[in-house]
């Protein structure tokens, strides 16, 4: 199946590449502001189902493009597509993107490649065998302090996109990091984590197909993947922490207060969850991460509990 993902991921990559050499003749669709979609991103989309289908005519299909409308839609087995992430950088020929492919099985990932036609990078894994870059064996990073690390994200560009609290966010995690860098690709940005090129990343609005095959990639790579207040249900909750095991600690517990994530049971609930630690707090108390109960709790001036 690995192979299969592969073969269909350079044959992706053949049509971006062939197409990046005259991008003045490209067709552009806006799917709305900001979010553009091309007519390369439906061939290599096409090209991809194709192959995928060929090999294994039962399984589903879920892509950016086309949604669920081909493949088996009850199979067990369901292919996650992003034939071009990255298409606002490609069409001004910004050479950060790439092709994601990954394969879920019963909703877990078994199978994830990256390519970056670019610069011909496979990034790929199979569950319980490790992630690979090319031939290389990929581990994450080995910091442990927030001050030490590269942290990879995101900017909001989307219509409705809450302005405000990105603005606060980036301000928090930009005065406790090394440093903070968005190409605008993000397959590729969990991808660098997975080869410990950034120490973390995180970002909200993101789907499935953004980020079902660098998920593989890292926890493959040893690291750790989540929501915002470290839960593994991110790939539906439109929001995602990943990183090295010491600094994605430290990362979640900045970032819970800035959550979307809304339960149920919350929603009954008549008073407000009480806010994580601050950032200050949390990087006083050292680098390890904590138990979910500890991140919860904030204390006032005073000392007494909030």
């Amino acid at each position: 199946m690995l192979n299969v993902a592969i073969k269909a991921a350079r044959a992706a990559g053949a049509i971006i590449n062939r197409a990046s050499l005259d991008l003045d003749i490209l067709k552009i669709n806006s799917k709305s502001p900001n979010d553009f979609v091309t007519e390369v991103d439906h061939a290599a989309e096409e090209v991809i189902i194709e192959t995928l289908l060929q090999a294994y005519p039962d399984h589903g299909i879920l892509a950016e493009e086309s949604g669920r409308t081909r493949g088996n839609k009850t199979s067990e087995f369901v292919w996650i597509i992003d034939p071009l992430d990255g298409t606002t950088n490609f069409i001004h020929g910004f050479p950060v993107y790439a092709v994601s492919i990954a394969l879920s099985h019963r909703g877990v990932i078994q199978q994830a490649v990256v390519y970056d036609p670019t610069r011909n990078d496979l990034f790929y894994a199979t569950k319980g065998r490790g992630a690979y870059l090319n031939d290389k064996r990929l581990r994450v990073s080995k910091r442990t302090r927030m001050g030490d690390a590269l942290i990879g994200t995101g900017f909001p560009f989307r219509k409705g996109d809450n302005f405000k609290r990105y603005v606060k966010m980036f301000e928090e995690v930009m005065q406790l990091c090394a440093g903070l860098r968005r190409p605008g690709a993000a397959a590729l940005d969990l991808c660098y984590v997975a080869a410990g090129y950034y120490d973390a990343f995180f970002e909200t609005g993101l789907q499935p197909w953004d980020l079902a095959a660098g998920s593989l990639i890292i926890t493959e790579a040893g690291g750790l993947i989540g929501n915002f207040t470290g839960e593994s249900d991110y790939l539906h909750q439109r929001e995602v922490v990943a990183g090295s095991p010491k600094i994605y600690g430290q990362l979640v517990q900045i970032l819970t207060p800035y959550t979307r994530v809304i339960k149920v049971e919350d929603e009954a609930a008549a008073p407000a969850k009480p806010a994580a630690k601050s950032a200050a707090e949390v990087l006083a108390e050292g680098a390890a991460p904590k138990k979910r109960a500890a991140v919860r709790i904030k204390k006032s001036d005073d000392g007494a509990p909030v």
